[in-house]
């Protein structure tokens, strides 16, 4: 990739930033530059994000630069940090298209976008990624346990530069294991109340005999 003189010049190309100058906002960005721009290492509480998430979407381009999105899931932690610029993780076999992998043999730009409802969160992340195949050690540190999928190959993602959006127009939703443990929470509550409710009634009803 070529140099930037400052990380958020990834995103913030000289087009952008004249759009920006045109419709207001460049002085603030400008400032956030002066200040040393996006973190291009990934900190630890942006580790502890990345390995939460078990929905991601991947995006890349052809050659002709023809852009593509990629879904990819799995349990929280099949996204893993494995150092402060390298992200790694199982890519599970699917309708075996090959997009991705064809796109990031032509082009190794990549994108990822990481977006948590429940939290209204997202971090968006640039870099480059590339495609590992065969390799049995990397595989096993990769895949999470006891999860019923299969590795086709392994996606490694270097991080170029890294930002935190507001949370302005998300939608928040919930995951369904966190609402059935809600509410299973909520009926035990419940049943605890009406057992507690009964025991009171039989204590007032013996006194009332009394």
């Amino acid at each position: 990739m070529n140099a930037h003189a400052f990380t958020s010049d990834v995103a913030f190309t000289p087009t952008v930033k004249a759009i920006q100058a045109r419709k207001g906002s460049r002085q603030s960005y400008a400032r956030v530059e002066e200040r040393g721009g996006w973190q291009s290492a990934i900190t630890p509480d942006l580790a502890a994000f990345i390995e939460m998430q078990t929905s991601i979407f991947l995006s890349t381009a052809n050659g002709d630069g023809q852009p593509y999105i990629q879904h990819r899931g799995g349990p929280a932690g099949f996204l893993k940090v494995l150092d402060e610029k390298t992200i790694g993780f199982a890519d599970f076999s699917g309708n075996r298209q090959f997009i991705t992998q064809g796109n990031l043999a032509d082009n190794p730009r990549a994108f990822l976008f990481l977006i948590d409802y429940m939290m209204r969160q997202r971090i968006k992340i640039w870099g480059t990624a590339r495609v590992v195949e065969d390799d049995a050690e990397l595989t096993t540190r990769l895949m999470p346990p006891d999860y019923k999928a299969r590795p086709e190959q392994i996606i490694l993602f270097t991080v170029s530069a890294w930002d935190a959006n507001c949370p302005q127009h998300i939608p928040q939703r919930f995951e369904a294991a966190d609402v059935a443990a809600a509410l299973g929470e909520r009926d035990r509550r419940i049943q605890d109340l009406e057992q507690e409710i009964a025991r009171l009634k039989g204590v007032s009803g013996a006194v009332a005999k009394q």
